[in-house]
Parts: C-alpha cells; structure tokens; sequence
C-alpha cells in the first residue's frame, strides 16, 4: 500500500477532524463548503467522531461525500427530534439537556444502543462487562456508508487514532501501511465506559481521544517532506470564559481536557519553527571553511523545513449548550452544528489567497479565521435536507 496523492507544486491538502461526539455535524458542514469551494483533501486524519467523519470523506468519490455525511447525521439525529418552541435560551437549554438524556438511555441510531443487562450485572471479561453500550449499530452503518475497498486502495489516504489498552500507547491505523476496516474506526472511537474496546489482531483499543484528541501530531510527524496546507476541524475550545456554575464548570472542563494537545501542537511545532530558524542563521554566519564538517552538514540538514500552514476551524458553543453537548443528538442540534461549520469554512475560503501569501517558504503559520470576525447566525445558510 502507498500514498498515491499527487500534488505537484502545490502544498499537500490535508483535514484533520478532532473528537466530539455529537458536535461531529459540525465538520460535515466544513466539508461541505471546502467541497463547493474546491478543495478536496489528499489525506484525511480523525480521532472518535472524527475517525468516522473522515472514514465516510475517504471511502467514497468526491461527488458523493457530502450526501453520504449527511446521511450519516441524519440517522444519528433521527431518535428524540424536539424543536425549540421559543427563542429563550433557558427553554433551549433544557430541551437540549432533555435531548442528550433520551440518547444516554435509549441510545443514538445508527450508532449504539443500551445493553439489555447491565456491565455491572455481567461476569468479569469480555466487552459486555466494560460498557454500557452496545456499537454493532455502528459497524452496520459503517459497511453501508462507507466503501473501504475504496479506502485501501490509497486514493485518500486516511489515518485514525486509538489507544492499546494493554500498553496505554497510541496507535495510529493508516491506509498506507495497513488494511482498514470498520474495526479500525470503531476502535478509534470507543470511548469507555460507554462504549466498548475493540479488537484487532489480539490486541483491544479504547478511543484515540484518552491520550490525544486530536491528530495533528501525528499528520506533521509523519509528512515531513512536503509542504502542507493543514484545516484543522476542531469541536472544542480552548478558550472560554470563566464558569459561574457547576454546569458551566462541567462544560469548560471538558472543553479543556479535550482541546489541550491541540494547543500543546501548534504551540510545540511554532517553537519548533524558531529553532531551526534560528539554526540556519547561525549555520549562514559560519566560516566557509567549516561547510564541510560533518556536523554542520548535519545540523545544517535538521534546519530545513516544508512550509505548514495550519487553518484552524475551531466550533464556538452557542449560549444554550452545556456539558453534555457532546452526546446531543436531536435534529436541531444537528443543524445548528452542520450549518455553523459551513459559515467558518466560507469565512476561511475567503481569507485563503491571504493566507497562502502570508505562509513563509520553510516556515510554520497557523490562523484562526474566528478569532477575528464574528460569526454569522445559525438561520443564514439552509440546514442539511431532513430525512
């Protein structure tokens, strides 16, 4: 198996989608505008939810990815369907919270349902007694939306994150290295206790998010010889405000806990970036006398870069949300998630040329198009079609 995306002169495309659960819809609206925008990626890179969100861009043409997505979150959204009667925020909220219990106890369709004997009740050994939740849901929906024949054959290369339960290590499972199947993205979203680990060639894995939610790491890592032109998707935020409630301090922790690594990478590779910067101008300073030395070739060799330029989608929580956001699954939610992805990545599409200029030869950039311009309303673009 090898990598058979060709991009001549042009930086590599690359989407790397961060774990979140029912936040997910939200990178099927950035797809959906990169894909009308014309970009199409040469590698797709998920953890969790966005393991099956990249599994579903890579396992089928370019002309059908965003009717299969929406597919997708259309099934999953299909359970407890209430629409808000009212503008409040308070009765938002609550129909929200409201929503995410009839997913916690009936489950979420097309992806999993509660076991009918409790793990707590179940003799020691075996995936029924470490979850609650039942995922062969998920491998049905995955064989149907998703064309893994397509997948191995290395026309997108696909990469997904999961944890070795034994070892506590991080896995990555490529299509450039390995064979993937459904198992592989189940595995990389099985988060525990909720769901259970998967199996693959004797060894069990839990979801990619426990160690890191998001793949970037890996995709700079694993590229380091062509330049990269990285939208990063992710579904939660590293800055938020302070709580000024026990429900606040749920939300914001988990928004910490799951964004970290994404700040710890950019913030790594950026000082990465200053060093061997740093390096060539010193290097340029040496005697030419010493341009033969062995260890200057050396250091010389460690300075050179490809240029990366990072375009960070990050989805910003709408007023109403708390901390089970992430397993929200009602229709409304979906469409509000969807559609506020489609406005960050038109924003994004129309700074790109200005992006690309601003991008130095050799050099890191990363931008946040939604730091700077504040977003449009939910109500500005149409919702994905209902079932």
């Amino acid at each position: 198996m090898r990598d058979t995306a060709e991009t001549g002169s042009q930086p590599r495309r690359v989407l790397v989608l961060q774990g979140g659960g029912a936040l997910g819809a939200y990178q099927g609206g950035v797809y959906e505008a990169l894909s009308d925008g014309g970009v199409q990626p040469h590698w797709v890179a998920g953890i969790s939810i966005g393991a099956i969100n990249a599994a579903i861009i890579a396992g089928n043409p370019p002309e059908s990815r965003v009717a299969r997505l929406r597919e997708f979150w259309e099934l999953v959204s299909s359970g407890l369907t209430l629409t808000p009667v009212a503008v409040n925020e308070q009765m938002r909220a609550m129909i929200s919270e409201a929503s995410a219990g009839w997913a916690a106890t009936f489950g979420v369709p097309g992806m999993f349902a509660p076991r009918l004997v409790s793990p707590l009740l179940r003799a020691d050994g075996g995936p029924e007694a470490l979850s609650f939740y039942d995922t062969t849901p998920l491998r049905q929906t995955l064989e149907r939306l998703v064309d893994f024949d397509r997948i191995n054959s290395g026309e997108t290369r696909l990469s997904v994150g999961a944890v070795n339960i034994r070892t506590g290590n991080f896995a990555y499972f490529d299509n450039v290295r390995e064979t993937i199947g459904p198992e592989h993205i189940m595995a990389s979203g099985a988060l525990p206790p909720g769901l259970p680990p998967v199996e693959i060639k004797g060894q069990w894995y839990w979801d990619g998010g426990l160690v890191s939610n998001t793949p970037l790491e890996y995709v700079l890592e694993a590229d380091r010889q062509d330049d990269l032109l990285i939208h990063q998707v992710d579904l939660f935020n590293a800055r938020g405000r302070l709580p000024r409630s026990l429900p606040e301090a749920i939300e914001r922790e988990k928004e910490i806990r799951f964004s970290s690594r994404t700040r710890h990478n950019t913030d790594t590779n950026m000082r990465i970036h200053e060093l061997k910067s740093a390096l060539r101008n010193l290097i340029g300073a040496l005697p030419a006398s010493l341009s033969d030395d062995p260890d200057v070739q050396m250091l010389g060799a460690f300075s050179k870069e490809t240029a990366v330029t990072v375009v960070q989608l990050i989805y910003r929580s709408k007023v109403y949300e708390g901390g089970s956001k992430d397993y929200e699954f009602s229709r409304p939610a979906m469409q509000d998630h969807w559609t506020s992805g489609v406005v960050d990545a038109k924003r994004s599409l129309r700074r790109q040329a200005r992006y690309m200029a601003a991008s130095r030869p050799g050099g890191t950039a990363v931008f946040d198009p939604g730091r700077d311009e504040a977003a449009k309303p939910p109500s500005a673009l149409s919702p994905p079609a209902s079932a």
